[in-house]
């Protein structure tokens, strides 16, 4: 890799007019990222940014509301790149509440060519913060009866260190150019994830800082880098994001406004496997080499079922949660791991002084 990662990576592929059957028919069942060149061309917004970043930020603000969002403000020194403080301990960030218009006056500002904080706002709920909004910009790529949550992210030049979602995820470009390094959950060893229980980021992040790696600190980035793709974004374009995909985001511009949509294909009943994730620690991690061997066989069978249905061999009545998982079931075996949870903390519990 050249000392800029970006230039002999393979870029993402890219689709045109693309509409709800050739996304569901083709591009989904890929499981692979896609740009889609043009997807929201038509938005008004789009149009607005087009215009100037002043005509946007008048459009912006004349749809929001007068409540305040978590506005991500950091010294100029991060240069963008939202963080760990020294030692893994806090953030590089402090939060700051402000209405949405308030922020984009002062990113608009910041145009004007002095080095200014770093300033960034994500998941922006637009049916709180933009109602009216939504009519207008949709994604129709999707059927009616999906539910879905479009949110809003906002900031000046920012970084957004590399990451994953549980969703699936289009996001589409309104104003500014952006650039998301993408990699396949198989290279999530070589990214270097940082704490699990504390992130900038919800999920945990990756700790290569993309603009200076540190290959000595981090070797197995170079292999990583092999396997990444890039996509460079401009208004009107989207991005299709398979759920666990690792992205890294980066903002170009001095004012870069996109929107997201999150959606769901797992039944609404299911937990997220993050929560097995943290579980694990506590139940399996300590185990010995051949213990954590027999429950990863134990797992393929109940859990990822690799070759059949491990119940096939059980009478109907007697299958239990091992059919597919009702509401009612669910509830059972959340109330069985409260229990079970409970217990455990009584029995862990540091002793009385």
């Amino acid at each position: 890799m050249s000392e800029n990662i970006w230039t002999e990576m393979q870029p993402v592929r890219e689709w045109k007019r693309v509409d709800a059957t050739l996304f569901n028919t083709e591009i989904v069942p890929l499981g692979r990222p896609a740009v889609l060149r043009g997807l929201v061309n038509h938005w008004p917004a789009v149009a607005a940014a087009r215009e100037s970043p002043q005509a946007l930020g008048e459009f912006v603000r004349r749809y929001s509301k007068e409540q305040p969002i978590g506005v991500y403000h950091g010294e100029p020194n991060i240069r963008g790149r939202f963080f760990y403080g020294d030692e893994l301990q806090g953030f590089n960030f402090t939060q700051q509440p402000m209405p949405l218009g308030e922020l984009v006056t002062r990113l608009l500002q910041g145009m004007e060519g002095i080095q200014g904080p770093a300033l960034y706002a994500g998941a922006v709920s637009v049916a709180e913060h933009l109602p009216d909004l939504q009519a207008s910009h949709t994604l129709d790529l999707l059927e009616s009866a999906i539910p879905r949550r479009a949110s809003l992210w906002i900031g000046n030049r920012t970084r957004i260190c590399a990451h994953f979602d549980e969703s699936q995820n289009v996001i589409c470009v309104i104003g500014g150019r952006r650039r998301y390094t993408l990699f396949s959950p198989e290279q999530a060893r070589n990214l270097y994830f940082g704490p699990l229980d504390r992130s900038p980021a919800g999920t945990p992040v990756s700790l290569v800082d993309f603009a200076q790696p540190d290959y000595q600190r981090f070797p197995r980035f170079r292999t990583a880098l092999e396997h990444a793709e890039v996509a460079e974004l401009n208004p009107g374009d989207a991005l299709y994001l398979p759920s666990h995909w690792v992205h890294h985001a980066e903002s170009l511009d001095a004012f870069g406004l996109m929107m997201n949509f999150w959606w769901h294909i797992a039944p609404r009943q299911l937990l997220s496997p993050y929560f097995t994730l943290m579980h694990s620690l506590l139940t399996i991690r300590g185990l010995t080499p051949a213990e954590r061997a027999a429950w990863r066989a134990i797992f393929d069978v109940y859990a990822f079922q690799p070759d059949s249905d491990p119940a096939q061999y059980l009478p109907e009545a007697a299958r239990g949660v091992l059919d597919p998982l009702t509401s009612s079931q669910a509830q059972q075996l959340i109330a069985m791991l409260q229990e079970s949870l409970e217990r455990a903390k009584r029995n862990t519990a540091p002793p009385a002084r």
